[in-house]
């Protein structure tokens, strides 16, 4: 029992401690930020007594005596209003810097662990769902860290200070006031609790429609060319239904929470009217008293709103804040190990020794006790039927899966014992799935190697046999390709992956069916790219057409029991085993 009370504290302060760090950098605009809002409490606080001055006091004079000490109360109050605006604009303006800084870096946070997540982490989640955690989420959280601290300050200066002020003037009314705290309090903290539920369900949903939104125009070619509009519309309907509905619970609790305290301070102010007439019947109060009293209760209203606003930044806030913890908690299992080694001088031996692997526990295996050494500089075919783990193997080389038990080697290293840096700086991939980024021929290129120079860059896509229709495009090497590379062809696209690699020059080369979905020109033009490309390079291709396995100095035939056939492509066939099956079957 103590465990578990314990243990809500111990993660609350883990995560205060967490967020009050991203203050730490700009702890003076912090301070400077307080500082201004004691300043707008302090002041708004001194109006009332002001007034009541002039209402007991300046009022009672003769005219003569009473407008010189006017004017002198007058230029008081103008001068601390035009303090109180100066405070207010650094409040409105230096705040909300600081919190889009907080919410900068937050991101910048996110992104790169985003950036550190596996493979398999990116198979079961959506891309729409993180991009609403680092976006809406986030903003949210740049407005708490902006009005959280100034709000809460100015409330609670403001709140002590009215009632310290109100005690003064009539204790009894004041103590009738005090009564209903209580109530607003636990009225607060009940429909706060709602409104925390909605808006957790609320993120969820809009982070669904991201999903379906990012799905749908990612897929716009498919969609299109099967004219799925109408089955598109009613998933994003369906999707956008459920962000209604999850809307509708939260605005629900809203209507509850602020209504509800909006009756609070009408009640408050309805009882003061009340019985601070009947104590000016009864001789116990003023009316220049009861004005006073009146300004004060109007001051103390506006805390109570300011803490009502705050309660609905600080759900918003913290909601998106739950969320990044939790994204931030998922801890990459693909990370150097402890002394890792950096991988030099890497000659290109591979070698896969009792290598199971599985996509979770609960799958069945893809690979099983897998035996496999690829020499230095050697060019290997992987051949086999879909789904016998072709692919699976080659991206255990860069560490995109870790092995489920036995060892990958390069140069008889063990891949987990290296950094992860040098062993993908070894291992370049071409794939069939050629994925561009927005941004020009030269951009793309120069992913490869982003320190490279224009002329080494156009030099690897001579290389690539890109150089030609390269510069036949409108602005040559500088012409914007548009998003995932839409304005080329296939085999541009994949000639400009080529010239990637190139660029990047790994002694490890895999080609994963990067010739499976060209015509027979586009196909010739990328074969000839990719051979000249594997010249004294460890290589690894993986296809189902015989022009690309044929001069492959060995053949591995892979089986869902592991390799079945291992030889040249006559040896093989000789065989009559199962790549000659799958010759005679048209599957090569």
């Amino acid at each position: 029992m103590e465990t578990s009370t314990l243990q809500p504290k111990s993660e609350f302060f883990a995560a205060l401690r967490h967020f009050a760090g991203y203050y730490r950098p700009y702890r003076l605009t912090l301070y400077a930020d307080l500082l201004c809002a004691l300043l707008v409490a302090g002041i708004t606080l001194v109006y009332p007594l002001c007034a009541g001055y002039i209402t007991r006091t300046v009022l009672t004079l003769t005219p003569q005596q009473a407008w010189p000490e006017l004017l002198r109360v007058g230029g008081l109050m103008v001068g601390l209003l035009a303090v109180q605006v100066a405070a207010n604009s650094f409040l409105d303006y230096q705040g909300h810097m600081m919190g889009t800084f907080i919410e900068r870096d937050m991101r910048r946070d996110l992104f790169a662990h985003l950036q550190k997540l596996p493979f398999g982490f990116y198979d079961t989640h959506r891309t729409g769902q993180l991009m609403s955690r680092v976006t809406g989420d986030l903003y949210d959280i740049g407005e708490l860290a902006h009005h959280g601290p100034e709000d809460l300050f100015i409330a609670l200066v403001s709140f002590v200070g009215v009632f310290v002020i109100l005690a003064g003037l009539n204790l009894p009314l004041t103590l009738i006031l005090l009564a209903f705290l209580p109530f607003m309090a636990a009225y607060a903290l009940y429909f706060n609790v709602q409104l925390n539920r909605a808006l957790l369900q609320s993120r969820q949903r809009i982070g669904e429609v991201n999903a379906q939104v990012e799905d749908s125009l990612a897929g716009i070619r498919v969609v299109q060319s099967f004219t799925g509009e109408g089955t598109e519309a009613r998933r994003f309907g369906a999707a956008n239904d459920l962000f209604v509905e999850g809307r509708r619970g939260e605005y629900r609790a809203e209507l509850y929470f602020y209504q509800g305290m909006t009756a609070f301070t009408g009640l408050m102010t309805i009882a003061v009217l009340m019985f601070g007439g009947w104590a000016i019947l009864q001789g116990g109060l003023r009316i220049d008293g009861l004005v006073t009293y009146l300004m004060c209760v109007g001051i103390l209203l506006e805390p109570i709103r300011r803490l009502v606003n705050l309660a609905r930044v600080l759900q918003e806030g913290v909601t998106g804040f739950q969320r990044f913890r939790e994204m931030m908690a998922v801890t990459p299992d693909i990370v150097d190990a402890p002394g890792a080694a950096e991988l030099q001088n890497v000659r290109g031996e591979v070698e896969f020794q009792g290598v199971s692997f599985g996509y979770s526990p609960d799958a069945p295996p893809v690979l099983r006790d897998l035996n496999l050494k690829i020499r230095a500089g050697e060019f290997v075919a992987l051949v086999g039927a879909s789904g016998v783990g072709k692919s699976t193997l080659c991206a255990l080389i860069p560490r995109f899966y870790d092995v489920s038990a036995g060892q990958v080697l390069v140069d008889g290293h063990d891949v987990c014992g290296v950094t992860l840096a040098s062993l993908r700086r070894s291992v370049g991939v071409v794939q069939q799935d050629v994925y561009l980024f927005s941004g020009t021929v030269m951009e793309n290129i120069r992913y490869g190697r982003p320190g490279a120079t224009e002329a080494e860059a156009m030099d690897a896509a001579r290389q690539a046999g890109a150089h030609d229709f390269i510069t036949r495009l409108p602005q040559g090497y500088h012409t914007d390709i548009g998003q995932r590379g839409v304005k080329l062809s296939g085999g541009q696209k994949q000639r400009l992956s080529i010239a990637r690699v190139f660029l990047k020059d790994p002694p490890i080369l895999i080609f994963d069916e990067a010739t499976s979905s060209l015509d027979n020109e586009s196909e010739r033009l990328v074969q000839e790219s990719l051979e000249r490309l594997a010249r004294r390079r460890t290589t690894l291709v993986i296809a189902h057409r015989l022009s690309t396995v044929r001069n492959a100095h060995r053949i591995v035939v892979l089986t869902e029991n592991g390799v079945a056939e291992e030889g040249s492509h006559a040896e093989l066939l000789a065989l009559g085993g199962e790549y000659a099956r799958l010759q005679a079957l048209g599957r090569l």
